[in-house]
């Protein structure tokens, strides 16, 4: 995940000769001010670098080439204390190409009705000089975010904390690699995807492999690190007393274990982040890799079933930003259409993340009817209860789309003794039918990202500092107006292309 000792953002402020120097003090130790409150007490997940007051194109310029070249700093908050002429930045803006936080607000939080000169409307003109960068910004098309309000609320707080994360995840993703074992499952669409885009818009490395390469590997992972990797899954899981005892049932358990250390080593070995695998290539594995794969997303590493690239990176990207907790691949499976309270169960054979579990999973050993090797062992339980988002990043015409949708994950209060895997139970917003029908209208794909830590705010942020579309389905969502949004993006996207 994001190491936060590696991650910082820089933070300046603008302002002009104008003024005098005594006037670029004040504005100097009033942001100075404002960072080190930041980071003291704003409860931010990364370190926030005043690199001071600029004043001039040159210094700006230099300030951004600074920027783009610094491996280190995830994005840039702008603030213009006082006014700070427009043209001094379209050079350097222009050359931007990291996440750019605008943040308008004022360093004092009510006026001195009483002692307000002209020299106080100078010094604090945020209100003036915030919307001449914002014109500025806008005339040169640039994809920030605009936080307004007192620095010292929770109002500017969180949301700057989101943007932060989004910004980290962001250079995150252009780490992004993903091994794909065998192609895509045959004659499906939404699985497909240029990969040349991926990388161009992206930043994500898409290879192949075939599984026997796989397979090569699992074949050399000694048994005596079998053997320890089982005694971790029986100090961390429920499974039943049979399986403690040598036989069939603690060695079907024992041979995801093994998959898992070799896939854990073909991963490693290659710089992979995210993989993919797909049922109808499975030659030379003895089972559909189920507890193997759920492990694995649980140490952080993204996945999609049936060579998903798409999903498997998007999954990684997720985690990322969530540090990897409550965020799970998924996919919709079936529907409970209980008029007023229609819901979603969502599953993916065996390939859940635990981080979403709402008890300790057990380890069961089942038939699977899909696949036809032999029984797989999986992690078994229910998700936790909670807001949430599931997203989906599908390409149409070339182009990356990102579909989100806000659900509430509710308790599971039937039980389910025939189907032992891992599954989630939500209720899309606003409702299933209008939720389902703007995602076929937009795309989305079956495979999706359920996470109970992110929200549809960071998704929007992070697919804007992409350059790619964010469609968007809330509690608010109408269906005439999603089609037509839809409708404006075809163009507004397609030739941005």
């Amino acid at each position: 995940m994001i190491k936060k000792d590696s991650v910082n953002i820089w933070f300046v402020a603008g302002s002009q000769h104008l003024y005098g120097e005594e006037t670029l003090e004040q504005v100097r130790r009033n942001s100075q001010n404002m960072a080190d409150f930041f980071n003291r007490e704003g409860n931010l997940p990364f370190k926030i670098e005043f690199k001071g007051v600029l004043t001039t194109s040159k210094e700006i310029l230099q300030f951004i080439l600074e920027v783009n070249a610094d491996p280190n700093c995830a994005g840039v908050i702008t603030w213009m204390h006082t006014f700070s002429p427009g043209k001094m930045w379209m050079e350097g803006l222009s050359k931007l190409q990291k996440p750019l936080c605008h943040l308008h607000t004022q360093f004092n939080r009510s006026i001195p009705w009483e002692t307000i000169d002209m020299d106080y409307m100078n010094l604090h003109q945020s209100a003036h000089g915030d919307r001449e960068f914002g014109y500025t910004a806008a005339y040169l098309k640039l994809q920030r975010k605009v936080i307004v309000g007192y620095w010292k609320d929770e109002g500017v707080l969180s949301p700057l904390k989101n943007w932060m994360y989004s910004a980290a995840s962001i250079q995150e993703s252009r780490n992004i690699r993903i091994a794909r074992f065998g192609d895509n499952m045959r004659h499906v669409a939404s699985t497909e995807g240029d990969k040349l885009q991926g990388l161009v818009k992206l930043g994500w490395t898409v290879d192949y492999y075939g599984v026997g390469d796989l397979v090569e590997r699992i074949g050399t992972i000694p048994e005596e690190m079998v053997d320890r990797l089982f005694g971790e899954y029986a100090a961390l899981y429920d499974m039943e007393q049979e399986a403690l005892a040598p036989g069939w049932l603690q060695d079907s358990i024992k041979e995801q274990a093994r998959i898992e250390l070799g896939l854990e080593s073909f991963l490693q070995e290659g710089g992979y982040t995210a993989f993919t695998t797909n049922f109808e290539d499975l030659h030379g594995l003895s089972q559909l890799p189920g507890l193997a794969v759920q492990r694995l997303m649980k140490k952080g590493y993204g996945f999609a079933g049936e060579g998903d690239w798409k999903t498997a990176g998007l999954t990684r990207l997720m985690k990322v930003a969530s540090g990897n907790t409550g965020t799970s691949f998924m996919e919709d499976y079936t529907y409970d259409l209980e008029p007023g309270n229609e819901l979603t169960l969502g599953a993916h054979m065996l390939e859940i993340c635990p981080t979403i579990a709402a008890k300790k999973p057990r380890i069961a050993v089942h038939p699977l009817s899909i696949g036809n090797k032999d029984d797989p062992a999986r992690l078994v339980f229910e998700a936790r209860e909670g807001r949430g988002i599931v997203a989906s990043l599908v390409q149409i015409d070339g182009r990356f789309r990102l579909v989100v949708n806000e659900v509430e994950v509710v308790e599971q209060i039937h039980k389910t003794p025939a189907l032992p895997l891992a599954k989630a139970l939500w209720k899309p917003l606003p409702s299933l039918a209008v939720a389902a029908e703007a995602w076929i209208h937009a795309g989305g794909s079956h495979h999706t990202v359920l996470s109970l830590v992110l929200s549809k705010d960071h998704l929007y942020d992070m697919a804007e500092m992409l350059g790619i579309e964010c469609v968007i389905i809330d509690g608010n969502t109408e269906l005439h107006r999603l089609k037509q949004e839809l409708k404006i993006n075809e163009f507004l996207y397609g030739i941005r292309l």
